[in-house]
């Protein structure tokens, strides 16, 4: 297995092996993230197609102060909101006052597999899907979240906050399924 550091140079030179084993290494994790981001696979994998132009197209502006893994990471997000920043205004925001946050303390994601989850998480609306991910998930702050989305913190907050109900709610109802099935 090559280093990153041959990996990086290759690709600076051009050079389409070394093009093709970053890829390799590097896309099946940023598949996943783009999963998050999109409606399906086939969006993903366009997002994924456009974030590795991008890494390839930059990737002699790559400082060696994080680790590669991250700088993609974060090159693959800020696609997939670019991506997604048109949709964003179809949804109606919703302040924090007007979210009920009523939630059962006793779900359990035990039963949920991956995949599950993923699949309730696209069914989010992308307002909802993308502030959901990048808090629950990136880990970013309601603050960095405003300025990258171009909102308030509250509004922030307050889809989080929605996104979280209703992925709640979605868990919920698919536990009472499965154990009416199961009874």
């Amino acid at each position: 297995m090559l280093d990153e550091e041959a990996l990086i140079n290759g690709c600076i030179r051009g050079e389409r092996a070394m093009q093709r084993a970053l890829y390799e290494r590097f896309s099946r994790k940023m598949l996943v993230v783009c999963m998050r981001y999109s409606k399906g696979r086939q969006e993903a994998e366009d997002i994924l197609q456009d974030s590795f132009i991008k890494v390839f197209d930059h990737i002699r502006n790559f400082r060696r102060e994080c680790p590669l893994e991250g700088w993609i990471r974060r090159i693959v997000v800020n696609t997939a909101l670019n991506h997604n920043r048109s949709k964003l205004y179809l949804y109606p925001a919703l302040d924090l006052e007007d979210v009920e946050t009523t939630v059962d303390e006793n779900l359990t994601l035990a039963d949920i597999h991956f995949e599950e989850l993923l699949a309730l998480v696209q069914q989010l609306a992308p307002r909802y899907q993308i502030v959901f991910n990048l808090f629950a998930i990136e880990g970013y702050s309601h603050k960095e979240i405003a300025a990258m989305l171009d909102i308030s913190e509250g509004t922030s907050k307050s889809q989080y906050a929605r996104a979280r109900v209703i992925l709640q709610q979605m868990i919920a109802e698919k536990q009472k399924v499965n154990y009416e099935r199961f009874k």
